[in-house]
């Protein structure tokens, strides 16, 4: 059954402040109405290009805020959308979005190596309590991106190489169904759910907690080597060769663009076009530098932060910005890049271009091409070399230019392109339907069309990179 369409103003005025007096009886938490005070602090969120205008906001402050919110949002036939940080936003909301920004409780066992954590936590906030005990989580390169919502989608850090995805490193989570059952799950309990709700972000439900395990990883010795744009072809050639001969300690990334002339952007980068090669290594800081020799014999370095940082500080590597944007942005996966691929980079990205986007190449292999203890939905693409993401600032003025300039760089590198996508790097305009078919294989996204259809036949959970039920 195909869900009924609602525009805000038709879904506030059907809900009215009745309703919203009558759910507010029963959290503990707000809800608001557009025009409250909070309402636009609420609906807002790390993704710009996306503007939730939600009939009605919840704010919830724990799991059973969440269950009266789906209840009631189940009785009158209207979907929900779910936000913590909102760096994932997909589709916009129009009927009820849950906020669980306040759900912020984290809890440690170092003994078993493990932490709960609720649904609003960022990653910055696990990575400070565990590393009191000598641990780390298996984090993204940002850590004010929200854990939960990472973990849902699968998870590809800094420690991935090793560790494998972070979502496969769940141990058990508290959910609720698109009926208000809370139903905890793991390996034992509820089991399909326990395989499809990890990786299909949202889909089938709204996880309220998450026991998710921890790594003996205290520091890491890594950085970023700057090269300038003479070095590029040179650089990327290196790094291409370089990658996918290092041990799994080793997660590196290497990331072109060109820098803005603006106040905030390093001296040595400013208005420069930059090759940007990321790494992490977990091993001695000594073999780490012989390793990185190579690549810094490649070029001209303009600026290197390499150094031995304390996991609490590996957010540096990547650097991402930690304010509010308005991107765009496409992602595929590639195998081996040999020369005349790097011609393709170059012709479409590199320096000289004036290219409306900038390309990372993530290197992935290692634990991530190897079956999970427990399998999940996470996508698994074992003949996947690099992740490539392409992304651009935009505007209303921009968007159209910049969706055609990436839709080329992508229809141009299709030869070295493999299946699937990393559903953590779809956001905004970048999660259709068909795009979110791509991030798993036929069987997979079979078997969640089937778990779809079973926990949620109304696609309540629907403003998501949404997996649809199969049809009635």
């Amino acid at each position: 059954m195909k869900p009924a369409s609602h525009s805000v103003t038709d879904t506030s005025a059907a809900l009215g402040a009745a309703a919203a007096e009558e759910l507010a009886a029963q959290v503990a938490g707000s809800v608001l109405l557009p025009g409250d005070e909070g309402y636009d602090e609420e609906r807002s969120g790390f993704e710009l290009s996306v503007e939730h205008r939600p009939a009605l906001v919840v704010v919830a402050t724990g799991a059973a805020d969440v269950i009266a919110a789906v209840r009631f949002a189940r009785a009158r036939g209207l979907g929900i959308a779910v936000q913590a940080t909102g760096h994932g936003k997909s589709s916009a909301a129009t009927d009820v979005l849950i906020s669980t920004r306040r759900m912020t409780g984290v809890r440690v066992d170092p003994r078993a190596r493990t932490a709960r954590i609720e649904a609003g936590v960022r990653w910055e906030q696990v990575i400070h309590e565990a590393a009191a005990h000598g641990l780390a989580p298996l984090s993204g390169s940002a850590p004010f991106v929200g854990a939960v919502s990472y973990l849902l989608g699968g998870g590809l850090g800094l420690l991935s190489r090793k560790y494998g995805f972070a979502g496969d490193h769940v141990v058990s989570l508290d959910l609720v169904t698109a009926d208000g059952r809370f139903l905890q799950v793991s390996a034992e309990e509820h089991p399909d759910l326990f395989w499809g709700v990890r990786g299909s972000r949202g889909n089938l439900g709204i996880v309220t907690s998450v026991e998710v395990g921890l790594f003996p990883v205290t520091q890491v010795y890594g950085g970023g080597l700057f090269f300038d744009a003479g070095s590029t072809r040179a650089v990327l050639n290196t790094y291409l060769q370089w990658a996918p001969r290092m041990p799994e300690d080793m997660a590196s990334s290497v990331f072109l663009a060109a820098y803005p002339d603006a106040e905030g952007v390093p001296g040595p980068l400013r208005g420069r076009f930059v090759t940007h090669i990321r790494l992490a290594w977990l091993g001695d800081p000594e073999e780490g530098e012989r390793r990185f020799a190579e690549l810094r014999a490649a070029g001209t370095v303009v600026m290197d932060t390499v150094d031995t940082l304390p996991y609490t500080r590996a957010g540096i590597i990547h650097n991402d910005p930690p304010a509010p944007v308005s991107s765009h942005s496409k992602t595929v996966m590639f195998g081996q890049l040999d020369e005349i691929a790097v011609d393709e980079i170059l012709r479409l990205a590199g320096p000289g271009t004036d290219a409306l986007f900038g390309v990372e190449l993530r290197h992935l292999g290692g634990a991530l091409a190897r079956p999970p203890r427990h399998p999940s939905a996470v996508g698994h693409f074992p003949e996947a070399v690099f992740n490539a993401y392409v992304g651009s600032l935009v505007d209303p003025d921009t968007l159209a230019a910049v969706d055609a300039a990436q839709q080329e760089f992508v229809d141009s590198m299709r030869p070295w392109t493999t299946p699937g996508v990393c559903l953590n790097f779809l956001a905004g305009h970048n999660t259709s339907r068909e795009t979110t078919r791509s991030a798993y294989t036929p069987e997979d996204y079979a078997r969640l069309q089937a778990l779809k259809s079973q926990y949620d036949p109304g696609n309540v959970f629907r403003f998501n990179p949404n997996i649809p039920p199969l049809p009635a």
